[in-house]
């Protein structure tokens, strides 16, 4: 007998089948090659009772008895360029769009909401809050937001309602603050500028804030370890670090805005452990840090995720939240729209990121046109929803549905609990919601329809699941 088997099957026999007896799931499945797309394929499967499941038998064992962290929301970015394309849709398209997101019932069910402060590469052009040179901040405006982006985010943020969690992100400080005088091409932040830098966080949260927007949160800096053609600024570890503790922290508490969660690194899972000890050692940045930010683009030499990271900085700070803050397919090439692997890139990263300890996911742009863009430096990528500003149609791609295989059942405040597969095929998590009720997510990476056997304790029900597919089964 396979000793995996038989350990996984000891340890659930807390939930007995008289608990579960009777209780049906529901199976919502979306499918490679098929019509399938969070679609509801069964939803009268039951538990019945099992004994120990052989070694041939193929089996999801979740146990609620185990429970680890406590799940934020899932959500995505409303940059300008989102903002834009959503404004050349027409007014039931602009609808549709909001329900197919920010809605449980008609769409996935959103609830993160990240925003870039000034320009960002999604941007049509580059722009600053302040005027060149200002740097008391006396010019401070975010009219050029009030067009686009925040008419989109207040439209979100309605949708979402009181579980909406909305955060900030810069690029870049303005030119005349950095070392290389441009917003581009990295740089650093000047060592005379530090102050006037973290006075222009407070000047945009109270300015989003007096729009009704309030702010959740903030990172400190998008991948601040990264060069780019675009809009980008360099912090070593330690100079974020002591960014954080002796101009940041304090000048957001001192301007009674010291409840906004802090979130350091905002970059990929490779560097992670040294950003986050660097940072999390020192007392006095450690005070102000809610959590760590991280993305997926460690892989960009076609290297493996490497989620096992998260799992490591999970151990070492248990006490700091994990948020995913960016990840999106790139290269955009508009013949890829319906490339499964796409979807399944999300999937994957998901399941293993909530397994890892990540109580948020947070997509890239929500929303892009037929190009990929808008983007002032031509770096187009995919979004899960693109709009065809020519046609006025909405694409929506197979990220989209992968997406909310997560998002739309899984509800804030629900504790994940255990769940793991007896092969590698498959992909499994599971939350437990408010309510009760459990969400367990199984992808198969494979080629093969796979049967397998979903068990609590000692009772089981069949499952079947197509290949290359991503099932949510709610019981």
């Amino acid at each position: 007998m396979n000793k995996f088997l038989l350990f996984s099957f000891s340890i659930l026999s807390a939930v007995s089948f008289s608990q579960i007896k009777n209780k049906s799931i529901e199976v919502y499945t979306s499918a490679d090659s098929t019509s399938y797309r969070l679609s509801k394929t069964n939803s009268d499967l039951k538990f019945v009772a099992m004994k120990q499941p052989l070694e041939t038998q193929v089996c999801i064992f979740v146990n609620p008895d185990k429970k680890f962290q406590t799940f934020m929301g899932i959500g995505g970015a409303i940059t300008d360029a989102s903002a834009e394309v959503f404004a050349k849709l027409t007014l039931e398209k602009q609808t549709e769009f909001i329900n197919a997101y920010y809605s449980k019932d008609k769409g996935i069910g959103y609830s993160l909401i990240r925003t870039n402060m000034s320009s960002c590469d999604f941007s049509s052009d580059m722009y600053d809050y302040v005027k060149e040179g200002d740097k008391s901040l006396n010019s401070f405006s975010i009219d050029h937001d009030k067009k686009f982006k925040i008419p989109l985010i207040q439209k979100a943020m309605q949708s979402i309602g009181k579980d909406a969690s909305f955060y900030i992100s810069p690029w870049s400080p303005p030119a005349f603050m950095k070392d290389n005088n441009s917003k581009l091409q990295g740089g650093k932040l000047l060592p005379e500028f530090q102050q006037s830098w973290a006075n222009y966080y407070v000047k945009y949260i109270n300015a989003l804030q007096k729009e009704g927007i309030p702010v959740w949160g903030l990172t400190i800096q998008n991948e601040p370890m990264a060069k780019q053609r675009w809009e980008s600024c360099i912090f070593s570890a330690e100079e974020e670090r002591d960014f954080l503790k002796k101009y940041l922290g304090p000048t957001l508490a001192k301007a009674g805005l010291g409840s906004k969660k802090i979130v350091i690194w905002d970059h990929n899972r490779d560097l992670i452990s040294q950003r986050v000890s660097t940072i999390l050692s020192d007392e006095a940045a450690n005070k102000y840090v809610w959590g760590i930010g991280f993305h997926w683009y460690e892989n960009w030499s076609g290297g493996e995720m490497m989620f096992d990271n998260i799992g490591k900085v999970n151990e070492m700070y248990p006490n700091k939240n994990l948020l995913f803050t960016e990840g999106c397919v790139e290269r955009f090439n508009a013949n890829n729209y319906q490339l499964w692997k796409n979807g399944e890139r999300y999937g994957k990263s998901m399941i293993n990121d909530f397994n890892n300890g990540t109580v948020g996911w947070t997509d890239w742009n929500v929303l892009l046109d037929q190009n990929g863009g808008p983007n002032h430096v031509g770096n187009f990528c995919f979004a899960p929803i693109h709009g065809n500003v020519e046609t006025g149609e909405l694409i929506y791609t197979p990220s989209y549905y992968f997406i909310g295989h997560f998002s739309k059942f899984i509800s804030k405040g629900a504790k994940r609990i255990s769940s793991i597969a007896s092969r590698s095929q498959l992909l499994t998590t599971s939350f437990q919601n408010p309510n009760g009720k459990i969400v367990t997510v199984v992808m198969n990476q494979s080629n093969a329809k796979i049967t397998y056997n979903l068990c609590i304790g000692t009772s089981a029900s069949e499952v079947t699941i197509l290949p290359h597919a991503i099932q949510t089964l709610v019981y």
